[in-house]
């Protein structure tokens, strides 16, 4: 299955958020990290799968 550049970007997108997320609640952050993590997984995860649902439909 080769992914298509909408995918790609939306699964780019969703890791770097959530990798800025825990990067920064590693480093103790307290603000940024939580709304990250939540923009991550609410918000991108979801998009993602939703950009991946529309490769298989052809």
């Amino acid at each position: 299955m080769a992914l298509d550049r909408q995918t790609a970007v939306a699964g780019g997108i969703t890791a770097l958020t959530l990798l800025l997320g825990y990067v920064d609640l590693w480093r103790g952050g307290d603000i940024m990290a939580p709304m990250l993590l939540v923009l991550g997984y609410v918000i991108g995860v979801p998009a993602t799968l939703l950009a991946t649902s529309r490769d298989w439909q052809g």
